[in-house]
């Protein structure tokens, strides 16, 4: 990310929550405990107690992390494994591009900023109209899932096969479901309904057919492409 105006650093918002702060912290315990899936999968995987922690502090992108985990437990290479992970993690450096304006992070905040741009804080910050409320969103999601995430992927580790199947706790269900909670209120107009419809049909198509990782990139693509034409058409003088 690069640094942009604003705030340098975490907004602080004194002892009261904002909406934009409430709304990162939800998210941030919803996804933060689908990361007891990735720690049980990941010993089960066959990674140690070690290992499994470091794919959390440092690699800190959930699907990145899944997919890593997935190739290793079918018998794939390691090269394969971070090919597979890349892939998904290169949706993160679209997210910083429009984050970067949004946060304006300077010195030191840039690095944290960078590694705390995930999908949830992504999400959280655009959701909101004000910019004060945008920072403190990211902040918020971001430094709320990396704490809880960690802490539950410890969790899940330790507990390992006395968990069991971990999907029938429904987990994945409690992040998508935050997920759609961020992105209901937006849904307000039939342009970002029609763009959520193409993309979602991307995808579906495309998963199929491609490497896993790809079929959410061709998704940020026609997203990217949608937003990139929109501007042109209101110089033309075109709808808004």
């Amino acid at each position: 990310m690069s640094a942009g105006s604003g705030s340098s650093r975490p907004a602080q918002g004194g002892a009261r929550m904002t909406p934009a702060m409430r709304m990162g912290l939800s998210i941030a315990v919803a996804t933060g405990l689908y990361g007891i899936s990735f720690g049980a999968l990941s010993v089960a995987a066959g990674l140690d107690l070690w290992q499994t922690q470091a794919l959390s502090f440092l690699m800190f992108t959930g699907g990145s992390q899944f997919a890593f985990v997935g190739v290793i437990a079918g018998g794939g290479s390691g090269a394969a494994a971070v090919g597979a992970a890349s892939l998904l993690g290169v949706r993160n450096a679209i997210y910083g591009m429009q984050l970067s304006r949004m946060v304006g992070p300077h010195g030191l905040w840039r690095w944290l900023a960078a590694h705390w741009t995930i999908d949830e804080s992504a999400a959280t910050a655009a959701g909101q109209d004000d910019a004060a409320e945008q920072r403190r969103g990211f902040w918020m999601a971001g430094g709320g899932v990396f704490l809880f995430w960690n802490l539950f992927t410890l969790l899940g580790a330790l507990l390992g096969d006395a968990l069991g199947d971990t999907r029938r706790f429904g987990l994945d269900g409690a992040a998508v479901a935050a997920f759609l909670g961020l992105l209901w209120p937006r849904l307000n107009a039939r342009e970002p309904v029609a763009l959520a419809l193409v993309c979602g049909l991307v995808t579906a198509v495309a998963i199929p057919l491609v490497p896993p990782g790809l079929p959410i990139l061709l998704a940020a693509a026609v997203g990217a492409l949608w937003g990139w034409m929109r501007p042109s058409e209101a110089k033309r003088g075109g709808p808004a």
